[in-house]
């Protein structure tokens, strides 16, 4: 296995920014690997290898040496370090086993080790607006050489390979790996910036705010998200104080995503038309029967509209947009909005007796899949109930507070979830699979604990 040598990449909550949206933290832990996939991928190793086994052009044998050619390339040891306001500063330190014959007569092999050193300058480039990487002032520095010649052979030997050979080969075999290792990397931010489908309703695309920047211990990329209905006009976010929060606890190296309150408001938002619904049926869950019979229990005027029971209708109508309240450790989403009940006439059909406006909160769990947040939600309480009309005369819906709480969470809950259960997207960046990280829950913020493995 490819080793990855990583180099020195509150307590306290702390915001990092006053714009509610997302932001990125890549600790050097998470940069490693990045660096190891796309060695794997690119075969580099392998090619290196091929390359150095080629003939080189403008490269003069060594007097006395005949069959050169290249034994080994090891894997090599990479180095990594973060640039403050640069990127990354990167070394690969390899080992080279060349061998041949010399004019005494058996084998020469030579072995140097060699350091390749250069500056990754990360940017936004100009016409994707995506991060990108660039290689800045490759060198080639020769750490070691030994060889099995005769020592009162070797310094003439070793000087003339160096001087005609190696200075020669290893900048040319050694720094397009480099520029490589980092087209592979670049090219793993191309769908960062795309359009991801949020159900049928529409669209998010976390678009860049800025460059990127680089500190002594992390990359940040700060996004702000565009969430655009399938019509074509967007969703502001909210901008109540719903300021992004990052944990500062986290062990060094470690990686995190960060998510407002303020973007999963904006997304619910997007999913508000399917939160309106009509719940019908005579049997619901465990309650008991939907039907003016049950309701004139808690509001009496209902007896004497319909002195045999029919059927109920309860239709759920959300008039403001949802919105989504984080605490340390705890969610909630909070519905605004009207409650009709209809009683349902075998012939006229429904006929409306009152209607309520409400206000009602949910608890809300977070799970991750490979590449979306999902939620499930269970009702927590209602908070807010007044008669907005009636038809059947006043009555008192303080005595109507416990029916509707349970009709909500048998009937009308399932259907949320439902609803919620096309997941929300996640930026899509250097072949992160999200579904081992781990979730937190802090102020206005869930932070995605980035997982390597």
């Amino acid at each position: 296995m490819l080793r990855i040598l990583c180099l020195v990449s509150c307590v306290l909550l702390m915001p990092s920014r006053a714009d509610p949206g997302a932001l990125l933290k890549l600790g050097m832990d998470f940069m490693n690997k990045a660096v190891k996939d796309a060695m794997d991928e690119s075969q580099i190793l392998e090619k290196m290898a091929a390359m150095a086994s080629q003939k080189q052009a403008g490269v003069k044998p060594i007097k006395g040496m005949t069959g050169m050619k290249v034994k080994e390339v090891t894997p090599p040891i990479i180095t990594l370090e973060f640039l403050p306001g640069v990127g990354i500063f990167q070394c690969v330190s390899t080992r080279i086993t060349i061998t041949g014959k010399s004019f005494i007569g058996g084998t020469m092999e030579i072995t140097v080790v060699v350091n390749i050193t250069a500056s990754n300058r990360l940017q936004q480039d100009e016409a994707t607006g995506l991060p990108v990487f660039h290689s800045e002032g490759c060198q080639i520095i020769l750490v070691s050489v030994k060889t099995n010649l005769p020592s009162n052979m070797l310094p003439k030997v070793v000087n003339k390979f160096l001087d005609s050979t190696l200075q020669k080969i290893l900048p040319g075999m050694m720094c397009p790996a480099i520029d490589t290792v980092l087209e592979y990397v670049n090219h793993k931010w191309t769908n960062l910036t795309e359009p991801m489908p949020l159900g049928e309703a529409g669209s998010i695309k976390y678009i860049l705010t800025g460059g990127p920047t680089t500190t002594a211990s992390y990359i940040e990329v700060d996004f702000s998200p565009v969430v655009q209905r399938e019509e074509g006009d967007t969703i502001d976010l909210p901008e109540d104080g719903a300021a992004v929060t990052v944990l500062g606890d986290y062990p060094d190296g470690s990686s995190q995503l960060v998510l407002s309150a303020a973007l999963f408001t904006a997304e619910l938002t997007l999913l508000r038309k399917s939160f309106d619904v009509d719940i019908k049926g005579k049997t619901i869950g465990k309650l008991p029967p939907h039907t003016t019979k049950t309701l004139a229990r808690l509001v009496p005027r209902v007896r004497k509209a319909y002195r045999k029971p029919v059927p109920l209708m309860t239709q759920i109508r959300i008039s403001k947009p949802p919105k989504v309240i984080m605490k340390a450790g705890k969610s909630q989403l909070h519905l605004h909005g009207t409650i009709e009940m209809f009683a349902v006439h075998p012939k006229s059909g429904p006929s409306s007796m009152f209607v309520l406006e409400t206000h009602f909160s949910l608890d809300i769990q977070y799970s991750l899949s490979e590449d979306k947040v999902h939620m499930v939600t269970s009702m927590d309480k209602l908070l807010d109930l007044s008669v907005a009309s009636s038809s059947i005369g006043s009555f008192k819906e303080k005595k109507l507070k416990e029916f509707l709480t349970s009709l909500l969470q048998e009937a009308y809950v399932p259907l949320i979830n439902g609803a919620l259960e096309v997941g929300f997207p996640l930026p899509d960046f250097l072949g992160t699979k999200y579904g081992q990280s781990e979730l937190a829950i802090v102020e206005n913020t869930l932070v995605v604990d980035l997982r390597t493995s």
